[in-house]
């Protein structure tokens, strides 16, 4: 049996080399192992001989500590959530471009969202009457041209993720501000959606749950930039997506801002009441899927850990122990 600490962050790819191999592999919380260190005689050092000695002793010494298991789905949703992240990210380089391009050009520029269609359409406005604006004009069209293919690379990654995510039963994707890449991350990176204990703990790891910073007789609470920023990004375009139409969340949000919050905190409070919604709406789902079949999904075991593709180093990325809460989530209205 191996021990091995982070097996949903950095020690990710070893796990996954062991199980592929047929070995028993435990995931060691990093939290755990830590715990271990500051009370061993090397007065809290960490090197990679008390590293290893204090993840050991945790397997051990802790009950109830989850075994890896790759699920092949969850693998291959997190390699098509990063190419679609990549997508995106080239997307807006080359949109950039035609924006500086197009400055030259035009006056005043082109509007901020822009199409390939849009972008040929002002071209057209264009008369080169020097080498100059020749050679932006020809730029511009080869970077409308590089635009067309990612959009529709884009659009074809998008129809394969929402197809493995109508297979795979999950209703993500039904919620406002939840897209087939933002709901294909939210799968990858969580895997077992109860390895966390309460909604509470899937905050803390996905870094929306405030930090408390009372002194005294002052009470208040500040950011937390710990946690799993991939799932932080995904939350805050949910809520900035809520709030630009006539949603719950929207609501919320003007409540909030009307009992005093400025904005940034109002819009903390709805990154963190979203939190909620995912949770319980995966927690769903996983136990819908699981109800699906006498073993629950195929290759997986009650105490299994579905892992995604790509390891990150986030300080709280890391499974929590404790006891798992059974009891059955109340029904989930669309935000």
């Amino acid at each position: 049996m191996w021990a091995v600490e982070g097996c949903n962050g950095i020690g990710r790819h070893l796990a996954h080399r062991l199980v592929h191999h047929g070995e028993t592999v435990i995931d060691v919380p990093a939290k755990l192992s830590a715990q271990v260190r500051v009370f061993a005689t090397g007065n809290g050092r960490k090197t990679d001989a008390v590293d290893a000695h204090s993840v050991a002793i945790a397997a051990l010494r802790a009950p109830n500590l989850r075994r890896v298991h790759a699920d092949p789905e969850l693998i291959a949703l997190g390699l098509l959530a990063d190419r679609r992240d990549e997508l995106g990210r080239l997307r807006t380089q080359t949109v950039n471009r035609i924006h500086r391009l197009l400055l030259d050009l035009l006056p005043g520029g082109a509007k901020t969202f822009l199409s390939a269609k849009q972008a040929r359409v002002l071209l057209t406005q264009v008369t080169a009457t020097d080498p100059v604006a020749n050679v932006h004009k020809r730029l511009v069209t080869e970077q409308i041209d590089e635009l067309e293919v990612i959009d529709a690379k884009i659009k074809a990654a998008d129809k394969e993720l929402r197809q493995l995510l109508t297979d795979r039963g999950s209703t993500l994707m039904t919620l406002n501000g939840i897209g087939p890449s933002s709901a294909a991350r939210l799968l990858a990176d969580t895997g077992d959606i109860e390895r966390f204990a309460t909604r509470a703990r899937f905050a803390s790891w996905n870094g929306t749950a405030p930090l408390d910073a009372s002194s005294g007789d002052q009470r208040r609470h500040r950011l937390s930039r710990a946690g799993n920023r991939k799932i932080n990004r995904v939350l805050h375009i949910m809520a900035i997506v809520q709030l630009r139409h006539p949603t719950a969340g929207r609501a919320y949000y003007d409540h909030k801002r009307l009992a005093g919050k400025t904005s940034m905190e109002a819009i903390r409070a709805l990154k963190r009441r979203l939190s909620n919604v995912i949770y319980v709406r995966m927690l769903a789902d996983q136990r819908q899927r699981e109800s699906a079949g006498p073993a629950g999904q195929s290759g997986t075991t009650p105490a299994s850990s579905a892992t995604g593709s790509n390891p990150h180093t986030d300080p709280s990325d890391k499974p929590h122990p404790g006891p798992t809460n059974k009891a059955k989530p109340q029904p989930l209205t669309k935000s």
